[in-house]
């Protein structure tokens, strides 16, 4: 080895820009948060080449003066933080003085800046450090061309044009969100590619994420403490197969950290399929002092000081939200909102928690006015109940048990006047014995009554095997063949089964007998269940690898239990369904992430008839 020299600055410079500038979008990324942190209210951003050839950010910011500009190519040069202290309450997007010194080192880079009350403006080159006086309006204008011009092994790293656009297009969206208050604009070989006026956050989602991610998303507004967390998480049904609309801010800064991503997909785990990614736009403030921003060269990784308290404030806030019934919201929206949304998913209004049948809360709609309520009993040994309210209302007497025709005409019951009438109105007929039809005040409605029962199913077997569950005894065992795995897998997890209210033992050398079942699923298909519970019950036998996925089985006891396709249900019992749903937690979609139930307003079905016009 050679003896120990002193590495020059270009050569140190360049080393950094490994770190810093890993491709155009690193550069971008760097520019811009200087342009946001010098105040600006307008910032213009030109691309040639998908920012290779060259990248131009134009603002209107506080500018810097002329004496400033040579140090503000200098490494560890800054005008953001002085001391330790102040590192520790770091409150603009950059900090560390290194970005423009190593962009400097691998690009052909200019800086034009006029500050105000300065005469004119001063242009500095990257290269010689030369000054020269320039024309230019308040605010600051960064070109960099030419990208690794003179390291010609990293330029060969590079991608495609559109690859390398749309890594700058990424990071345009991420600033965008993150700053609404401020208008922006990106042009791509000189064609305008967004044009983002100033306006509120809604409106910034809505232009770079679609309407139809608002129209399927609800909104996040939640505080505690020193926490609060806004933004938008979409419900299942507008899953995406990878995680590219998932945008976390953690004080106005773009973030990829686990603690977070972990955190609000827990949320999900009830309601998303594990093969799909929710979408989701949030924004978590906290005290600066609270979290570490100074843990990654391209500030993408933060580090928290209670990160557990971080993680279940963010986790229990969204999963709050996800599980308030959207049929809490067509009373409360207005009817122009509805016609708006178009789908009856729209943006969640405030919602009121009160008590409901079963002792249990609900936050998804509050009661109708006059002390009415629609909340069903609980159903007993897996029957869907039906309230005395909802029962002597329709006026059924004992001919309304008989199951309705495929084809009968069902008069609409009329709906109470006032704020009588519940949510999700009353049921008309059922469709093909697949869904429920039922009129409310907004219009139609439309319910899979497979998804919305295994959804209320599966709720109410999580809250009654945290005690102890009721239990049926049959009067007949359900006695069934099985492999000798199966026979295995139930004497090995007799003691998980049984404390699910399962019953099971040997019949013969290849026969189990089940003599009791949780009351809940006493019409379920027995032998039909106990195989599916058999069969996840081999993959992970240990008993406390089953209790820490207990919910999973509960998920595949309330698919087999619910009410299956082309069963006729009697008026009083589609009834009893819709106002389960309604004091349901998270019966808009069941556990695999299905829409259980959809809104057609009157104005859809007018618009659709053509009604009006």
């Amino acid at each position: 080895m050679s003896v120990i020299h002193r590495l020059s600055d270009l050569l140190v410079n360049q080393i950094a820009a490994g770190e810093v500038v890993e491709r155009p979008a690193s550069v971008l990324k760097e520019v811009l948060e200087n342009a946001v942190d010098a105040g600006s209210r307008a910032i213009e951003v030109q691309l040639e080449q998908g920012g290779v050839r060259r990248i131009r950010v134009a603002d209107d910011g506080c500018g810097i003066d002329r004496d400033d500009l040579e140090l503000a190519l200098e490494r560890h040069a800054t005008s953001k933080i002085a001391t330790l202290d102040d590192l520790e309450h770091v409150g603009t997007m950059g900090f560390r003085g290194e970005a423009l010194a190593a962009i400097a080192a691998v690009a052909r880079t200019s800086i034009t800046s006029r500050a105000a009350g300065a005469s004119h403006a001063w242009r500095i080159d990257g290269s010689d450090r030369s000054l020269t006086p320039a024309a230019l309006n308040q605010g600051t204008v960064v070109d960099v061309a030419d990208l690794y011009y003179n390291t010609p092994a990293r330029r060969k790293f590079l991608k495609t044009e559109g690859t390398e656009y749309a890594h700058c297009d990424d990071m345009f969206r991420r600033v965008a969100l993150a700053r609404p208050d401020i208008g922006l604009q990106l042009s791509h070989n000189g064609r305008v590619i967004h044009r983002l006026p100033p306006g509120s956050p809604a409106t910034r989602v809505a232009a770079l994420m679609g309407d139809d991610f608002l129209q399927h998303a609800r909104e996040v507004s939640a505080e505690g403490g020193v926490l609060r967390l806004t933004g938008f998480a979409s419900l299942p049904a507008y899953s995406r197969a990878s995680r590219d609309a998932q945008f976390f801010f953690v004080n106005g800064r773009f973030v990829r950290d686990k603690l977070l991503t972990h955190a609000v997909r827990e949320a999900y785990t009830d309601i998303l399929h594990g093969s799909r990614h929710p979408a989701y736009v949030l924004f978590l403030e906290l005290d600066p002092a609270g979290v570490d921003v100074n843990v990654h060269p391209a500030k993408i990784e933060v580090r928290f000081r209670e990160s557990r308290a971080v993680h279940q404030f963010v986790y229990h806030a969204v999963k709050r939200v996800l599980a308030e019934s959207g049929a809490g919201r067509i009373e409360a929206e207005p009817a122009a909102a509805q016609a708006a949304a178009g789908a009856g998913f729209g943006i969640a209004a405030n919602t009121a928690t009160y008590p409901v049948a079963g002792g249990h809360t609900n936050t998804a709609s509050p009661p109708p006015a006059g002390g009415r309520s629609w909340g069903a009993a609980p159903p007993q040994q897996g029957q869907l109940a039906m309230d005395s309210a909802s029962r002597a209302y329709l006026g059924f007497a004992a001919r309304a048990q008989t199951p309705l025709s495929g084809t009968a005409n069902v008069a609409a019951p009329p709906l109470p006047d006032g704020d009588g009438a519940p949510p999700l109105g009353f049921a008309l007929a059922q469709l093909h014995g697949v869904y429920i039809l039922a009129q409310n005040r907004t219009g139609l409605v439309l319910v899979d009554m497979h998804a919305a029962h295994e959804r209320i199913l599966y709720e109410k077997l999580k809250t009654v095997l945290d005690g102890r569950p009721s239990v049926q005894r049959l009067l007949i065992p359900a006695v069934f063949s099985v492999g000798p795995k199966d026979m295995a897998a139930a004497e090995e997890c007799a003691d998980v089964l049984a404390g699910m209210g399962f019953d099971v033992g040997a019949a013969g050398p290849q026969e189990l007998a089940v003599r009791s079942v949780p009351a809940l699923l006493a019409n379920a298909p027995v032998a039909e269940l106990m195989r599916k519970l058999l069969e996840e019950l081999r993959e992970f036998p240990a008993s406390e690898v089953v209790t820490a996925r207990r919910n999973e089985l509960l998920a595949t006891m309330a698919c087999h239990g619910a009410v299956r396709a082309n069963r006729q249900l009697t008026l009083p019992e589609m009834n009893a369904l819709l106002r389960d749903m309604e004091a349901t937690e998270r019966a808009d979609q069941c556990n695999h992430g299905r829409p259980t139930w959809t809104q057609l307003t009157m104005a859809d079905l007018d618009r659709f008839f053509m009604r009006g016009q």
